[in-house]
């Protein structure tokens, strides 16, 4: 089991001593989180870490980015005994860094599905989350529709995303197939087991 430390879009100071006790194997930013926050969560929790930008991230790219946390958008890699599959930014709403329109979101996917191939995917990584499911209705905030394709191909167990703000209210979870897509803003704390050990655990039990 990888007990995963997710942040997003609301820094929150008080996270770095209520979890500095407590096991943490991986962290996953799912963007718009100051950089030298992100660095020194990390640094504090000495945990391997991956993260997408969100659409008020500063661009990143060719080694530019928050120290010691693998960029995944856009790519799919293990990180701290997870797969993570990433796609960061939001549907384009002005001239801001990491927005997409609806026909670019397509291609990334196409991209992303590609590297994927018949990887087992444990975790999909996005700032914004699917259309419809968990969205908003205005502009800056509707969801990406491209994301339920990913969703219905990949089938990882959980898809982590912020960009929609809860502002004390509880988002709740929402189930697609076998995936738990779960608004992290502002930090969750979450246990799961890699598909490649539920596989393995599956194919130990029939040959018993």
């Amino acid at each position: 089991m990888v007990r995963v430390l997710a942040v997003a879009d609301e820094e929150v100071p008080s996270v770095q001593s209520r979890v500095r006790d407590v096991r943490v194997d991986l962290v996953l930013a799912a963007g718009d989180l100051p950089w030298d926050y992100l660095e020194s969560l990390v640094s504090l929790l000495g945990a391997p870490a991956a993260y997408v930008p969100g659409n008020h991230d500063p661009r990143t790219g060719h080694g530019v980015g928050p120290g010691g946390l693998v960029d995944v958008d856009g790519h799919v890699q293990t990180v701290g005994g997870l797969r993570i599959a990433g796609l960061g930014g939001c549907v384009r709403y002005n001239d801001g860094p990491h927005q997409y329109t609806q026909k670019e979101y397509d291609s990334r996917a196409r991209v992303l599905l590609r590297e994927a191939r018949d990887a087992e995917v444990d975790v999909l990584l996005t700032h914004a989350p699917p259309l419809g499911l968990g969205d908003e209705s205005d502009p800056p905030h509707v969801g990406i529709s491209a994301l339920h394709g990913v969703l219905e191909t990949l089938r990882p167990s959980w898809h982590l995303h912020g960009h929609i703000h809860p502002y004390g209210m509880h988002k709740p979870d929402r189930q697609l197939g076998p995936t738990t897509i779960r608004n992290v803003i502002p930090w969750q704390l979450i246990d799961i087991e890699p598909r490649s050990a539920a596989t393995a655990t599956a194919t130990a039990g029939r040959r018993a």
